[in-house]
């Protein structure tokens, strides 16, 4: 059971790591006639655009100043999910009851533990900041006032929302598990 919640956690963890140099995170669609049509998309490091003949040219964003605030946060609240996960999963690895790396079963749980808490933090931040960007663009998009080119949800927040439903599931399954070790080794001494 717990190869399995651990293998479920690495993957969601390497999705979230795939989001970050997915171009499209926002893209819009200018159509004047057939010929010239142009494909505007972005992520939270540059802005691209891309012709009717397949050429693209992306640009990065020059300046940190120059951002608004919520993208600064989204980009704090990954690679603060990214890292996390990171070092949950070194810890879940160390930790878990068919490694024989960190010592006594008391010690293996309370280490299970502490990865599966760096996970569960993980997993809030990414979904903090995911859930935030998207919300962003859908209120834009459907905003009648909102007069500047309007943007569509890209592929990075899908492919999260697709790797929401394992991972949201299995985390909390980790801590449980870890937390029952535990709490059956205490009473055994």
């Amino acid at each position: 059971m717990e190869i399995g919640c651990f293998v479920v956690c690495v993957s969601g963890w390497i999705l979230v790591c795939s989001t970050m140099p997915t171009e499209i995170w926002t893209w819009s669609e200018v159509e004047s006639i057939v010929l010239t049509s142009s494909n505007y998309f972005s992520n939270l490091w540059k802005d691209c655009v891309s012709d009717s003949t397949g050429v693209s040219d992306c640009k990065g964003i020059p300046s940190m100043f120059g951002l608004n605030w919520d993208i600064h946060m989204c980009r704090a609240l990954i690679i603060i999910s990214i890292i996390l996960g990171f070092f949950g999963a070194i810890l879940v690895l160390v930790g878990m009851k068919c490694t024989k790396i960190g010592g006594s079963e008391v010690a293996n749980a309370r280490v299970t533990f502490a990865g599966g808490m760096n996970y569960l933090v993980s997993g809030l931040c990414s979904m903090i900041a995911f859930s935030y960007y998207g919300n962003k663009i859908r209120a834009e998009f459907q905003d009648p006032n909102f007069r500047a080119q309007k943007f569509e949800i890209g592929v990075a927040v899908y492919i999260w929302l697709g790797r929401l439903h394992p991972t949201g599931h299995w985390r909390p399954h980790l801590q449980c598990i870890c937390w029952e070790g535990s709490m059956s080794i205490k009473l055994k001494e």
